[in-house]
């Protein structure tokens, strides 16, 4: 691959990654006007369903064109089944711990999925446990444990229950990481992303008609344009960037530019909600990122020179 085509990889990734970042900065801006972590999530799924639908339509037409096979029923059904777990369950998780906890302490919880994702693949999908991943477990999560005993003497109890759901997300997410990989190699990731998020939306979009028996419309301008921001900004175009950039770089250097999304969050949350940045912060934030990047940077060495 030439150099000029690696170093757009490599900006796009950066580029997503620093959009998805910006994720917990939207909504907690949201949360200034309605506390209602339903509510947002809806409305993000408002503006990005279209866009999945429009992208997935126009992938099945360019297979027809084509002449390529379409994806057989099985595999749409998974797609959707996982898409539920790794989206529509992890966000409403991750959605109502911001309720809880500072966008720094969601950000660094929810970075921790490699984590649950190499346990839980040791346990069900036999996959093998390494010395470099127990290492990066322990280093991670004493390092979230600082940021969370912090967080705890200076928000309350609240803070328990806020880390338990972004750790429940983390966890939802790992579990889709683990099954796509298949979906992802039948479907193709354009086709698999659309489907999946299309159908975590459209679930999230009947979860707020049963409970709430409609979509409140009553919010500010402001309000409508955060939503737009998380739908758009902070999903949908990083979701396209980083595939972008993955299919030039592979996925072991995606995975070791986006150790970089955790501390853009911390900075964001820092200097536009105005959260407080303390020495365990501080702390817990290398400790996480280090152990994360640890076990990265284990992974890429492995793998970088199957991709080259």
């Amino acid at each position: 691959m030439d150099r000029r085509s690696l170093i757009i990889g490599y900006l796009l990734v950066a580029a997503g990654s620093a959009l998805f970042s910006s994720k917990a900065i939207f909504i907690k801006l949201a949360y200034e006007e309605r506390f209602d972590a339903l509510l947002i999530l809806a409305w993000r799924m408002v503006f990005a369903l279209p866009v999945f639908v429009v992208v997935g339509l126009f992938e099945l037409a360019r297979r027809k064109r084509e002449g390529r096979p379409m994806p057989d029923g099985k595999s749409v059904l998974g797609a959707i089944g996982i898409g539920l777990i790794g989206y529509y369950l992890a966000m409403v998780l991750d959605f109502a711990g911001l309720l809880y906890v500072t966008a720094q302490l969601e950000r660094l919880a929810l970075f921790t999925y490699p984590i649950f994702l190499i346990f839980i693949g040791a346990a069900f999908f036999g996959m093998r446990l390494t010395s470099a991943g127990v290492i990066a477990a322990v280093v991670s999560y004493l390092g979230l444990a600082f940021v969370f005993v912090s967080d705890l003497r200076m928000e309350g109890s609240n803070v328990t229950r806020g880390t338990l759901l972004v750790l429940g997300s983390a966890v939802a997410f790992a579990v889709y990481q683990l099954v796509a990989k298949r979906y992802i190699g039948r479907m193709g990731s354009t086709l698999f992303t659309s489907v999946a998020l299309s159908a975590a939306a459209i679930t999230t979009l009947a979860h707020v008609f049963i409970a709430r028996g409609g979509l409140d419309t009553s919010m500010s301008t402001n309000y409508f344009m955060l939503a737009a921001a998380t739908g758009l900004l902070a999903t949908v175009v990083p979701s396209f960037f980083v595939n972008a950039g993955m299919g030039r770089i592979g996925a072991a250097s995606t995975a070791m530019i986006s150790n970089v999304s955790p501390l853009l969050t911390i900075y964001f949350a820092v200097t536009i909600l105005g959260e407080e940045f303390t020495l365990p912060h501080a702390l817990g934030t290398v400790l996480v990122v280090g152990g994360v990047g640890y076990h990265t940077w284990s992974e890429f060495k492995k793998r970088a020179p199957e991709e080259v």
